[in-house]
């Protein structure tokens, strides 16, 4: 049986607004930063910025970065919930989100060093 795990998904209003999406992975949340959200409808691609892991911990955050911090703005939780990882390898991970706005399975999928693609899978 696979495990439950957390996601979070934030909206952070830094120099441009975008979105983290963070899964636990490990006892940390891996962490990338989508410029224009996560895709709600199948087959839709988008690119997605692998950046540094967070602590768990960090998956309630709400709040003001403060100027000259990295990553200064407002952060609020677009959505939280929980996932089941039906893949997870270095290239090509596959997840199915139970949250508030995000439900189904997605990709999320390598294509250079620290660039990937989010993808929503059709149902299954």
């Amino acid at each position: 049986m696979k495990k439950v795990l957390k996601f979070v998904v934030h909206r952070h209003e830094a120099k441009h607004l975008h979105f983290d999406l963070r899964l636990e992975h490990k006892g940390v949340l891996k962490s990338w930063a989508v410029p224009k959200g996560l895709p709600e409808n199948p087959g839709i691609k988008r690119l997605a910025v692998e950046v540094e892991d967070h602590e768990i911990d960090y998956a309630a955050f709400e709040g003001t970065i403060p100027e000259g911090s990295y990553g200064a703005g407002k952060v609020e939780i677009w959505d939280a919930g929980t996932f089941i990882d039906e893949e997870w390898d270095k290239d090509k991970i596959t997840v199915r989100f139970n949250g508030r706005r995000l439900s189904g399975r997605y990709s999320i999928i390598r294509f250079m060093e620290k660039n990937w693609l989010v993808i929503k899978l059709g149902s299954e």
